[in-house]
Order: C-alpha cells, then sequence, then structure tokens
C-alpha cells in the first residue's frame, strides 16, 4: 500500500517501511508522529483520491533522527558593481520511518 501526503509544502509518495527526509517537526527521537494530510492512498488498482485529502486516512511514522542536510553556498553579484555576497545555508530536517498506513 502507498500514499501521498503533504507535509512542510512537499508532497512525498511513501509506503510501509520507508525513511523519508522531511521539513524539521518539533519532536523528539523516537517519538510517533501521525500525519494526517493525505491526498491519495491506494494499492494496485484501488486508489483512493481525496479532495483535497482522504478522509479519515493517517499515516504513523517514528522520529529517527532530527539534523541538518549539506550545506549550500547562496552567492549573490552585480557585474562591474563590485557588489558581491557569500553566505552559506544547512537546511534542519526530520527523518521519518514510515510505520503505518491506515485507510479512512
Amino acid at each position: 500500500m502507498f500514499a501521498v501526503l503533504n507535509t512542510g509544502g512537499k508532497q512525498y509518495k511513501v509506503s510501509q517501511g520507508d525513511l523519508i527526509e522531511i521539513e524539521k517537526l518539533e519532536s523528539n527521537v523516537g517519538d510517533t508522529v501521525t500525519l494526517d494530510q493525505v491526498l491519495m492512498v491506494g494499492e494496485g488498482e484501488d486508489v483512493q483520491v481525496g479532495s483535497p485529502y482522504v478522509p479519515g486516512c493517517k499515516v504513523t511514522g517514528e522520529v529517527m533522527e532530527q539534523g541538518k542536510g549539506a550545506k549550500i553556498i547562496v552567492f549573490k553579484k552585480k557585474r562591474r558593481k563590485g557588489y558581491r555576497r557569500k553566505n552559506g545555508h544547512r537546511q534542519l530536517f526530520t527523518q521519518l520511518k514510515i510505520t503505518e498506513i491506515t485507510k479512512g
């Protein structure tokens, strides 16, 4: 069974046992998180599409890690003006292990 869920402004296609990295959630390692913004759920030909969400459907996951992603460099420049700015950024993430998908 798979589900398409919405969290952090992004959509993820998940199935049971998957490890996904999503935008940071305020929870500790080992906590159980329930995501209820499920856009689509199904298995094979039996697919249920929500408008916008599937009622009663939930995806449950366990927080495996809270961390920071790889560093990216933000570099701004305007030619012939001597304007140069360099910044780095590391995005915070939460790694989830999907434990259960319940249909509504």
